[in-house]
């Protein structure tokens, strides 16, 4: 079963910690969802990530090309683009059965927001009721450190 990584943001915000961690696993050589609850919210990603410093290719799904994007932003559990790296922003859910053939999935939350901390600490004991190896990544420290793990 694959990893899930829970990101607890604090320091830095998600505009500027997503586009990190997709560069990491484009990187490893992964094919990412990154999957959204509000379409507008991920039409602001996606304009963000062409105008950001670097550049990471993607696409917006429901395009003709879905299959074809490296990085595919969705509000769909479907995975057009056969990603094996899974990421959920904005308390996006995702399953035991869909981390399984998944290399990674990371979980991003708003550590400032009451709400979103605890749908992630929800989705922490779901995931790891269910069998996910889980770790959990603060930037308390302005840095990121592992803080727990479970197994």
């Amino acid at each position: 079963m694959g990893d899930v990584y829970f990101y607890h943001l604090t320091q830095t915000p998600l505009e500027t910690t997503l586009p990190a961690l997709l560069a990491k696993a484009r990187q490893a050589g992964w094919r990412i969802a990154v999957r959204g609850r509000d379409t507008a919210r991920l039409d602001w990603l996606d304009t963000r990530l062409w105008t950001a410093d670097g550049f990471l290719p993607h696409g917006r799904q429901g395009g003709a090309f879905d299959a074809d994007q490296p990085i595919l932003l969705t509000d769909t559990s479907e995975n057009h683009n056969s990603a094996n790296c899974l990421i959920s922003i904005d308390g996006a859910e995702i399953s035991a059965a869909e981390i399984a053939p998944l290399e990674r999935a990371m979980i991003l939350f708003d550590g400032n927001d009451d709400a979103a901390l605890n749908h992630a600490r929800e989705q922490w004991k779901t995931l790891c009721d269910a069998g996910c190896s889980a770790k959990y990544w603060s930037q308390d420290s302005g840095r990121w450190e592992k803080k727990a793990e479970s197994s």
